[in-house]
């Protein structure tokens, strides 16, 4: 089973629930589903920044496991963790790895290796 992540609640859902449970599993490759992306809204964006202890883990399994890791480009402008106009933008200031865009995107994106889930936390 592909799954896709969309953290979209404010407060700690990244930082906590990624970072605590989604993130150690994925690492220990014991998640139970393929994990085929991850987009990140509001401020659950910033734990992908540079720097970020947890970003800099969450980079390496995405590297290693072919996981999209997308910030939407709106919130990342907002952030500073993206330069340009909403729809046309790049990323700065992040961990490697990182796409930025909007829905669009993200299903162009995944289009290739479509999940069968998406699970919003």
């Amino acid at each position: 089973m592909k799954v896709a992540y969309v953290f979209s609640t404010s407060g700690h859902t990244a930082s906590y629930k990624l970072g605590k449970m989604i993130l150690p599993q994925l690492e220990e490759r014991r998640h139970g589903a393929e994990v085929v992306g991850m987009m990140f809204f509001d401020d659950n964006t910033y734990v992908l920044r540079d720097g970020d202890p947890l970003g800099a883990r969450l980079s390496k399994v995405a590297s290693e496991q072919g996981i999209l890791l997308m910030l939407c480009d709106q919130c990342a402008i907002e952030r500073g963790l993206a330069v340009g106009e909403p729809g046309s933008c790049k990323v700065q200031g992040t961990v490697p790895g990182v796409t930025v865009g909007c829905f669009p995107d993200l299903y162009e994106a995944l289009g290739g290796n479509p999940p069968d889930h998406i699970i919003t936390l």
